[in-house]
């Protein structure tokens, strides 16, 4: 709510006129200036993609160079188009691309370059099964539109699993007892008087 709204809401008569018709003419003035503020101020309201007419969205869209997609949500189209230019300026980069899925609202990101193994071209695209089945046209118009020229894009799908590891002592005493065979002693030593003698 802004500032007019606001001093609008706020307004109040003085306590021996807040009952009656005075209380109901102040209720109709302050619901007519309301009105009249939004005839006021709906053509700038068009100018902002999250709250404009839907005619005046696809207008804007163009003049952006955003598509919708069969089946895009309006709220998603909206969103696109209102980041169009932030998208744009972010789509050369790594962390700008991670940051361009933050904004659509796909979730964690990871990309991976040059990796050994593969062709030095492909860029490794790596989301959960959940992301990737719930926006697959997204994620495809995202690398169509803000992708690297001359590159491949591959998705690999990551799984993030919870494991519990629980950890503790074991407090015990190891004792080694030696066994020694009888006659080894002689047998031993004469070998090493050979030894020394050869």
């Amino acid at each position: 709510m802004n500032d007019f709204l606001k001093k609008l809401a706020g307004m109040m008569l003085p306590s021996w006129m807040d009952q009656g018709e005075p209380q109901k003419l102040l209720k109709a003035a302050q619901t007519f200036w309301a009105e009249v503020y939004s005839w006021i101020t709906w053509p700038l309201r068009q100018f902002d993609p999250l709250t404009c007419n839907e005619t005046i969205l696809g207008l804007i869209a163009w003049d952006r160079d955003i598509s919708r997609f069969n089946g895009e949500p309006l709220k998603l189209f909206r969103r696109r188009v209102a980041y169009a230019f932030v998208n744009a300026a972010d789509a050369g980069s790594v962390q700008g691309f991670i940051n361009i899925f933050d904004r659509l609202g796909i979730g964690y990101v990871e990309l991976l370059e040059r990796q050994p193994g593969i062709d030095w071209d492909v860029i490794l695209v790596r989301v959960t099964d959940s992301q990737i089945s719930d926006n697959t046209q997204l994620m495809i118009q995202i690398i169509r539109q803000y992708g690297r020229t001359c590159r491949r894009y591959q998705f690999e799908v990551i799984t993030s699993e919870t494991l519990a590891i629980r950890a503790g002592w074991e407090q015990g005493e190891y004792v080694v007892y030696p066994a020694r065979i009888a006659g080894t002693e002689t047998s031993s030593a004469t070998f090493s008087a050979r030894l020394q003698g050869e």
